[in-house]
């Protein structure tokens, strides 16, 4: 077991005094088998009355709401967590999906069907033949294999870029640019991985990295696949592993868009700057 503190910083400074509406914070890890909270605060200023749940992917989410107006916004996370995946590879497929192609159960497809959303055709044809690179028709291969292939290729052949700018990617950019951020190279690993009838999710976090003089950590994206017998396991194409231990999930979704960690909306006459700090440290 590994212990680790994560503490996320987000500030908004605005050029007047706005009403903040509503905001969602996804900011809380997910609690499983692998991963437990052992403390958590959040803080908030101005003062806020927070409500929590959990959204229709079972990520926890707290919402903020607000009185009084303000020129800044402060919200501070500090989570400590003990970390109990320290052997990612340790894990067994059922016997029909050892190799690929393969077909999933019928109960499981119902449930799988959201994650195998296809991207529209054109995309979708790009991508079938980008794949003839890992996977001709016809020919069987160990299915962690496929992926793994998919997983180094991307990492191997792709530039990594801290990408300021909102947003995700499509998959054609990212590959005829050659650079990407994290969560560009997570968003063309699923759609490759989908193309291929697989099913695969979006997941949002925290990396543990070595430290910096002036950086700990870092939010992080990647992938998740759902293998039967083993059921959703990580892949992250930016570094080219399994997701391991370093690998911190907050909140998973079908689609990048829809897990920001800090959502929310604001009205006045202002403009508005973002800054984010994210430390991430064994202890």
């Amino acid at each position: 077991m590994q212990r680790y503190k994560i503490l996320h910083r987000t500030y908004y400074n605005y050029s007047n005094e706005v009403m903040l509406g509503p905001h969602e914070l996804r900011l809380r890890p997910r609690e499983d088998y692998e991963l437990r909270i052992e403390s958590a605060s959040l803080k908030i200023t101005p003062e806020a009355s927070l409500h929590w749940c959990r959204d229709v992917e079972n990520n926890s989410v707290a919402i903020a709401s607000f009185d009084s107006p303000t020129q800044q916004l402060l919200i501070e996370s500090e989570v400590i967590i003990q970390q109990f995946n320290q052997s990612p590879y340790d894990f067994l497929l059922a016997d029909y999906a050892i190799e690929y192609p393969f077909a999933h159960e019928a109960e499981d497809w119902v449930l799988l069907l959201p994650y195998t959303v296809l991207p529209v055709k054109e995309i979708q044809q790009q991508l079938l033949e980008w794949n003839k690179n890992f996977w001709q028709k016809g020919e069987r291969v160990q299915t962690y294999s496929l992926l793994e292939r998919i997983n180094n290729h991307i990492h191997d052949n792709l530039a990594y870029s801290m990408r300021e700018a909102p947003g995700v990617q499509s998959a054609p950019e990212t590959l005829s640019c050659g650079t990407g951020s994290c969560r560009d190279f997570a968003w063309l690993f699923i759609q490759s991985v989908r193309c291929l009838g697989l099913a695969a999710r979006f997941v949002s976090g925290y990396l543990q990295v070595m430290p910096t003089p002036i950086d700990n950590g870092a939010t992080h994206a990647w992938a998740e696949v759902y293998l039967p017998g083993a059921g959703w396991k990580g892949f992250d194409p930016t570094l080219g592993s399994i997701a391991g231990s370093d690998h911190i999930a907050v909140a998973v979704a079908r689609s990048p868009e829809s897990v920001p960690p800090v959502s929310g909306s604001f009205t006045g006459v202002a403009d508005s700057t973002i800054d984010v700090g994210v430390w991430v440290n064994k202890c």
